[in-house]
Formats: structure tokens, sequence, C-alpha cells
């Protein structure tokens, strides 16, 4: 299952880098999808799909370097550095997956701009008044 699951991302993910079909990506996701974002909003299915939508026009062009596909059972984690087109900043993404059924049913995504990295390495230290 595990496998499938890998599988599964990977071939939503080939399908939106490479063509920006975001229609594609539908047919893969529950019914039910939640998108989860760091700040506690969530988006269901078709919220998330109309924003990928948004994002891609912005971003034609965006440069995709997937470094890990991980996964655990329903769950694939997927860490990439992405650069946004004409020179624009490096990010670093953290995408985790949960399948049910064959589908992406859930779906985390942490993102941070590589030039505030070490900023945000910190902000547990105490400051001084």
């Amino acid at each position: 299952m595990t496998t499938d699951n890998k599988a599964i991302v990977q071939r939503a993910l080939t399908e939106l880098i490479g063509t920006g079909d975001v229609d594609a990506l539908a047919p893969l996701l529950h019914d039910d999808f939640l998108h989860h974002r760091p700040d506690a909003e969530n988006s269901t299915k078709a919220e998330w799909l109309d924003a990928v939508r948004s994002a891609l026009t912005p971003l034609a062009g965006m440069r995709v370097e997937i470094d890990h596909v991980l996964a655990d059972g329903d769950h694939v984690v997927m860490h990439s550095r992405r650069w946004a087109p004409d020179g624009g900043p490096e990010i670093v993404v953290v995408d985790i997956w949960r399948l049910d059924g064959g589908l992406i049913a859930e779906a985390w995504e942490i993102i941070e701009p590589v030039s505030q990295a070490a900023a945000n390495l910190t902000w547990w230290a105490p400051t001084t008044p």
C-alpha cells in the first residue's frame, strides 16, 4: 500500500507540474479532501483546486526540484525546492499527504522562503529587552 500511495502522489504532482492541468488532480482527490495550512486555514477540494488554479498563472515556469518522497502507510511526505520564474525567491516546501482508498484525502503544506531560514532557526531564542 505504501508504494501505491507514493505512486499516486507522484502521479498527481507530475501531472500538475508537468502539464499545469489542475483538472487532472480532481479525480485523484477524495470528495471530502481537506487542505491544511500552518495558519489554521483549511480549504475544501473545490477551494484548494481554485487556489492552485489561481497560483498557476503567476507561477508559470516555476522550477521545482523534488528532493525526497517518503511513504509510510497512508501518508506520503514530499520535500522540494521551488524557484519562482524570473529570478523570484527560492522556497522550500514540505507537503504531507494522507491517502484513503487510493485517493488523496488530506494535505498539509509548509512553505519557507530560503532567505528567511536563518531567522526561523532562532524563533525560540530569548529576546533581550
